[in-house]
Parts: C-alpha cells; structure tokens; sequence
C-alpha cells in the first residue's frame, strides 16, 4: 500500500534529523512540524511542499 503525502511527510520527520535542524533547512517552524507529526494540526500546502523537498518526497499522480 501506498502512504499518502500527510503519512509519508509524518513518518519522514519522525524518523529525520532534529526539528530544529528541519527548521534551519526549510524554514518550517519546529512548533508547527511538532504539532504536524502529533497530528494535532496541518501544515499548510506551501510549507509541506518545503519539507517534502527537503526529504526528497515527491507526488505521484494516480488516474482515476
């Protein structure tokens, strides 16, 4: 099974370097990638596209 974007952006940070060495690379705060990783919040589009490149995490279209 696939992970969806939201799952695979969690387990990469998760598993990564230091939130704080996140942040310095991407600029997303540490509280938001926290709280993101707690799934306690989302992180907006343009953040996620951020640390999705960071860790080199492309989207995959599926056809219908």
């Amino acid at each position: 099974k696939s992970l969806s974007m939201t799952e695979a952006l969690r387990e990469a940070i998760a598993a990564g370097p230091s939130l704080r060495e996140i942040e310095r690379r991407t600029g997303v705060k540490r509280q938001a990638l926290a709280k993101f990783v707690r799934k306690e919040q989302s992180l907006r589009l343009d953040l996620a596209d951020k640390v999705a490149e960071y860790f080199g995490i492309e989207a995959i279209r599926k056809g219908k």
